[in-house]
């Protein structure tokens, strides 16, 4: 008799952990969240590095403009206070920069050894700034060519084109 009760006992005892299936689908939610997440995350990281390219080269527009109205030639990128970037390569500075027209680019690029870190779908692509003999200046991505890249990569201010 005592046996029995103790049987019926174990019966009425509450549940507790989770079943196989309960854990199976919430494995199978998370996948699925994971799946669609996961290269969102990926194209925000990639906008957000050529948006913050365009913003850094930018900057130095009004160095440009300084060492230009004071007479003196850009020479090297010292001269304009430039700050390494772990994104891009160091920019071309164009030759006998102290007057007119010239395109101050860069390219997005992804190298261990010299600690670039940019996304591989926008490595390859250059950020250009060009600078008009009246003064005004145009930003426009050259885009890169590798398989990832996607032309809504370019912010809206600095769009896919090329020099005029």
């Amino acid at each position: 008799m005592q046996r029995v009760q103790q049987i019926k006992k174990l019966g009425r005892q509450a549940q507790k952990g989770f079943t196989l299936i309960e854990l199976m689908i919430v494995v199978a939610i998370i996948g699925i969240l994971a799946a669609i997440a996961i290269p969102q995350y990926q194209d925000y990281t990639a906008r957000t590095q050529v948006a913050r390219a365009v913003s850094e080269m930018g900057a130095y527009k009004t160095a440009f403009e300084d060492r230009l109205s004071n007479g003196a030639a850009v020479a090297a990128l010292a001269d304009i206070g430039f700050v390494q970037s772990n994104l891009y390569a160091d920019p071309n500075v164009p030759a006998n920069v102290n007057t007119g027209a010239f395109v101050w680019s860069s390219t997005l690029t992804t190298d261990a050894g010299t600690n670039k870190n940019a996304s591989p779908s926008v490595a390859g692509a250059t950020i250009n700034w060009q600078r008009q003999d009246t003064g005004t200046w145009r930003c426009f991505v050259t885009a890169s060519n590798n398989a990832g890249w996607k032309p809504s990569y370019a912010p809206s201010g600095c769009p896919i084109g090329q020099a005029i």
